[in-house]
């Protein structure tokens, strides 16, 4: 390791009891991606990358189940480089450093960015949500923290978050959650997804699960499938 960089590290390992921390909510931009045609959609998907993905390559998925539908794939806030070349770029909704900010920021972007583009659709266009891997704790949380009401969750590889308030999910979920996982997911496995069925059943969530054949991605064939169920 470069000696400049050990002492980077070392020095960032200790904090001075002299040092004060201190928070200022700042303006900033925040980049989506859109596919769907906002005046004629009769519903609005928004649709939530995993971490250290771009929100413009993660909305390839969905290119083909646009037909009635408009769906949103906001960009999480906070980007970063994936690899030391500096080649690819990712981002990520938070990390543990300053955690409840970074939540509250991402909450409140989510509900900012879904009543801008609700004034360019019909009134009464229900909004449902998809989130993968990291995503899932970003909707689940936008969920119980937010004030868009949602029709539908899609949870696909990823868990529930360790603050989540399952009462307040139950007040405000609109129909059974769908809970998505690949046979060969190298981050989970079914019996985790079992458990978490069991505790969104125990705290009176209705919800279904799918497993497909396949590892931590999504797939087409029950991403279509579960984007055409009416409920």
């Amino acid at each position: 390791m470069p000696k400049r960089l050990e002492r980077c590290l070392a020095n960032c390992s200790v904090i001075d009891p002299l040092v004060e921390e201190h928070s200022l909510r700042v303006q900033r931009t925040a980049r989506y991606h859109l596919v769907g045609d906002p005046a004629t959609a009769t519903e609005l998907w928004v649709v939530v990358h995993g971490y250290g993905q771009l929100a413009r390559y993660f909305l390839n998925h969905f290119s083909s189940l646009v037909p009635g539908r408009c769906i949103l794939a906001p960009e999480a806030l906070s980007r970063f480089y994936l690899d030391s070349a500096h080649d690819r770029v990712g981002a990520t909704w938070m990390t543990r450093e300053d955690r409840q900010h970074e939540i509250e920021d991402h909450v409140g972007y989510l509900d900012d960015l879904v009543d801008h583009l609700l004034k360019r659709m019909t009134n009464g266009v229900p909004v449902h949500t998809l989130g993968f891997s990291q995503g899932v704790a970003t909707i689940t949380r936008w969920a119980t923290r937010g004030r868009t009401p949602l029709a539908r969750m899609i949870l696909w590889s990823g868990s529930l978050p360790p603050d989540l308030d399952l009462d307040v999910l139950s007040e405000r979920v609109g129909n059974a959650l769908d809970l998505v996982l690949g046979d060969q997911d190298p981050y989970a496995r079914i019996e985790d997804l079992h458990i978490i069925a069991q505790r969104l059943t125990a705290a009176g969530i209705p919800n279904r699960m799918h497993v497909f054949n396949g590892g931590h991605k999504l797939e087409a064939l029950t991403l279509k499938r579960l984007f055409e169920r009416s409920e």
